[in-house]
């Protein structure tokens, strides 16, 4: 009897470590990203997610050797949706910001971004004069919360869930400026239809902004994995190729 207690325990205890095996070789990373920040992140005409962040996404997972999902989520339900584990890091270009970072944790960055301003072409623009101007950004970004601190009662400001739906009201002409990330809005103009249109007004600022992949509080495993893949893409030429596929120059 105790040979056979032995046994079967024996038998479990291989059934437990060939399942260990099973599932860790399964193991993938589950990503999002917003789809709507081109040409960071966006939805092609197949309507799969694309972009510079998901690009570096799967470059990561190669380097990981492990598996990779992107999925995609709107801006707002990005971190709500990471802590209640429908996701397991989130790359959506997304700051490190101190307010950030008392719920969520995040890789070294992946890149660097600073804030500029950009409105029609021509008009005039004066930091210091903008009665009557109505001023626009993505909600819960960089860019709302700047216009929030020094401009609520200066300006008329407006944000929306998503920067297409920015880029359209400054179209139709219910805003005059635009506040956003430099890079995305880089692309804009140089990219689409209406982009000739409009210009940078005035120089970048906050270019201290470092952008960075966002996970789960205590989850250092998989942070730990994430920047030692990071460094390798950047040490082996992956990051530089990518890179160059959306910008002539280093945004890193």
């Amino acid at each position: 009897m105790k040979l056979k207690k032995m046994v079967l325990g024996s038998a479990l205890l291989l059934g437990v470590a060939i399942s260990s095996v099973s599932v860790q070789a399964a193991e993938k990373v589950r990503f999002v990203t917003e789809g709507a920040w081109a040409p960071f992140n966006f939805i092609d005409s197949a309507g799969q997610p694309q972009g510079f962040d998901v690009d570096i996404a799967r470059a990561l997972c190669a380097k990981m050797s492990t598996d990779c999902e992107i999925l995609t989520q709107d801006w707002d339900g990005l971190i709500p949706g990471l802590k209640v584990r429908k996701f397991d890091a989130i790359i959506a270009s997304m700051s490190i910001t101190e307010e950030r970072l008392k719920v969520v944790d995040f890789t070294n960055k992946y890149y660097s971004g600073g804030l500029r301003f950009m409105g029609r072409v021509g008009e005039k623009f004066d930091l210091t004069d903008l009665a009557g101007k109505t001023i626009g950004a993505q909600r819960a970004t960089l860019g709302a919360q700047f216009l929030e601190d020094n401009f609520a009662d200066k300006a008329d400001l407006k944000f929306y869930d998503n920067q297409d739906n920015v880029y359209l009201d400054l179209i139709s002409g219910r805003l005059d400026i635009v506040l956003s990330d430099e890079l995305p809005t880089y692309n804009w103009l140089k990219t689409s239809e209406s982009g000739s249109k409009f210009e940078f007004k005035g120089d970048a600022f906050m270019k201290t902004d470092n952008i960075a992949i966002a996970i789960r509080q205590g989850d250092d495993k998989l942070k730990g994995q994430l920047n030692k893949a990071l460094d390798a893409i950047l040490a082996d030429g992956t990051y530089q190729k990518i890179n160059a596929k959306y910008f002539p120059f280093s945004i890193y």
